[in-house]
């Protein structure tokens, strides 16, 4: 069972911190041997979605960026731990991250930046591209946008 806690920057605990930062590091600097400042500015604006196992260790974990000059909220860092992938926790983790964006806007509509080879795990949850493919620390990435209401992933 995954419990699932979001929370501004300065609520979380100094133990919170470290988790979502050792998990966004394990995989996109370490694993996808990506070297770029993961640490960034952002965090201290966004909203952070935690997905912690039965042991309360951080699996999941994405983050809400505020609404953009394109007046999208944007969701950044989508990860889940590599023990973790392969039962459809990424989605519960886009699930709940969607959710939150509707009981704080009213609406569904977001935007990503997503990497290229997961335009379809997104378009799952009805994202759509929006531009060409760009490279962005090394990695093929895609701007996509969500513009409607149905919050259920697509089978």
């Amino acid at each position: 069972m995954i419990h699932w806690t979001i929370h501004p920057f300065q609520e979380l605990s100094p133990v919170a911190i470290h988790a979502m930062y050792k998990l966004r590091v394990d995989v996109f600097v370490v694993e996808q041997t990506c070297p770029y400042p993961e640490v960034d500015d952002a965090d201290l604006t966004a909203l952070h979605v935690l997905g912690h196992d039965e042991t309360a260790e951080v699996i999941a974990y994405a983050r809400i960026l505020p609404t953009g000059p394109d007046g999208l909220p944007h969701i950044g860092r989508v990860v889940v731990h590599p023990d973790h992938r392969g039962h459809g926790l990424g989605h519960r983790l886009m699930q709940e991250v969607l959710d939150r964006i509707h009981a704080l806007s009213g609406s569904s509509r977001a935007a990503l930046a997503a990497q290229q080879h997961l335009q379809g795990f997104y378009e799952r949850h009805g994202f759509v591209r929006a531009g060409p493919a760009y490279t962005m620390d090394g990695i093929a990435h895609v701007d996509m946008v969500r513009d409607e209401r149905d919050l259920s992933v697509k089978a």
